[in-house]
């Protein structure tokens, strides 16, 4: 049947459960924030539904509250960024700021974070540039469980290795790319999964290496392995996202199979440029105005209602939940509740906080 909340007060309760788990006021309100503007944007599979895994996590070990990034190397318009296991909400808040501020100074700046625990939703930094008339590319790698299968391949060996592009248009709102390079993010299928519902043919594969439409493969053991989108192309960019997040950040790599450690650990390079440098304002101006015209212009395909760009299915789902509230299943909510009460608050407080 699944419930409905309000932002104010489901950001309340999720806000309790990381000061329950030692975080500081400050960060507990970005944590919590950033979460449910996830679930606000349509993407549910990095809203609160990540909670018990943080707290998991926090019980372990594995992530600690209220780090600051140690700059490793500052050369200017390069830096290199270590998170400590840090909540992601606050590391990639504090690298995004530093990228931003380079750019600013030297038109380009490009920043190796690594060692950050889970920085959500990559779509969330990307806003920050773009919100400063910035461009913005990410490329990022997940050190988790081993999630997603190489092409060809049958079992998992690396994570969802989100891509990220936000681009300033003027006179509208940013383009705004920020993809798995998995079919899917591993979070559908958990939401999925909870909500008993079965996935598209083509996001997963069984413990066997065969297509199948349930999402439990995903989910619970024996578990299969998702697929790239694309077949190679997708794989292409996610070795990508190994390389460049992982491997030239200093963060790490996917190199062994992970099936205890609760930790989401990523390591993100980002590229912030200035594109008022180039001197190419008016042209831009004049050929992103036509290009998205004619794009725009293209006859829906059906069931379809019209074609859009990146960045518009988001700003949707955040109309029209703002106002009718924000869904969450039954199982998800659950999970929630269990969580809290590893951190000693009970179920009752953290509903009646969400219910405001």
């Amino acid at each position: 049947m699944g419930l409905v909340f309000r932002k104010e007060s489901l950001s309340k309760a999720i806000e309790a459960i990381a000061l329950a788990g030692g975080s500081e006021p400050g960060e507990a309100r970005l944590v919590a924030e950033n979460l449910v503007m996830a679930n606000l944007t349509g993407h549910d599979s990095h809203g609160i539904g990540m909670m018990p895994r943080y707290v998991e996590a926090l019980l372990e070990g594995g992530l600690h509250p209220n780090r600051k990034v140690e700059v490793k190397l500052d050369g200017g318009a390069l830096l290199a960024l270590d998170g400590g296991a840090g909540y992601g909400q606050s590391i990639g808040l504090q690298a995004t700021r530093l990228a931003i501020e380079r750019a600013q100074k030297h038109g380009v700046s490009i920043t190796a974070l690594g060692n950050s625990h889970h920085l959500g939703r990559i779509g969330h930094w990307a806003e920050m540039a773009v919100a400063q008339g910035l461009v913005s590319m990410h490329f990022v790698n997940v050190q988790s469980f081993a999630r997603v299968a190489p092409f060809a391949g049958a079992d998992r060996r690396f994570g969802t290795n989100p891509v990220c592009i936000g681009i300033p248009l003027p006179g509208e709102p940013p383009f705004l790319l920020d993809m798995a390079t998995s079919a899917v993010a591993q979070g559908k299928l958990r939401v999925a999964h909870n909500k008993r519902a079965k996935i598209p043919h083509g996001w997963l594969i069984d413990d066997q290496g065969n297509p199948t439409n349930d999402p439990r493969w995903g989910v619970v053991a024996p578990l299969g392995a998702m697929s790239c989108f694309g077949e190679h192309k997708g794989y292409g960019l996610a070795v990508a996202c190994e390389l460049l997040g992982g491997a030239l950040t200093g963060g790490g790599v996917t190199d062994y199979d992970n099936k205890t450690q609760r930790r989401v650990l990523n390591g993100m390079l980002s590229i912030v440029i200035d594109p008022a440098r180039f001197g190419t304002q008016q042209a831009f101006a004049k050929d992103a105005k036509s290009f998205l015209a004619w794009l725009r212009a293209s006859r829906p395909a059906p069931g379809h209602d019209h074609v859009r760009i990146a960045g518009e299915p988001e700003r949707e789902y955040r109309a029209t939940r703002e106002r009718d509230g924000i869904p969450v299943d039954d199982e998800t909510w659950n999970e929630i509740r269990a969580a809290a009460g590893k951190l000693k608050l009970s179920a009752e407080t953290i509903d009646a906080l969400a219910r405001g």
